[in-house]
């Protein structure tokens, strides 16, 4: 492997770490988990004490929200809704946010944002 690249992934590993050093989800308070690619947005609701997936949404599979084929920040808005509706159906109201290696800033915060507006605390 290059070592351009081996400098990047270790880069990259190393602010998902940084991130989730202080992160911890339990039964009570999940983890909010945030995956991009190029094309498709991803989240799930953890518990990390368990190593279960509670609930989770995205832009493509089983849980596709209605209208989301593509990452954008409207998908975003309609996924982060959709997972807080999945969250109140098991009784959970208060999450950790963990945004991984992306920034606070464009289509994360919009998720963020929608998911607050339909009732999670975090």
């Amino acid at each position: 492997m290059d070592n351009s690249l081996k400098r990047r992934c270790k880069a990259r590993l190393a602010r998902v770490r940084r991130v989730r050093k202080s992160i911890r989800g339990t039964p009570e308070k999940p983890r909010f988990s945030v995956s991009r690619t190029n094309s498709h947005l991803y989240v799930q609701l953890i518990d990390d004490a368990n190593g279960v997936t509670l609930a989770a949404a995205g832009t493509m599979g089983k849980t596709q929200a209605d209208g989301c084929d593509k990452k954008s920040k409207e998908s975003a808005r309609k996924i982060g809704f959709q997972l807080a509706l999945a969250a109140k159906a098991k009784n959970i109201e208060t999450v950790v946010f963990d945004r991984g290696r992306y920034k606070f800033h464009g289509i994360v915060a919009e998720l963020a944002n929608s998911a607050r507006e339909a009732g999670l605390r975090f």
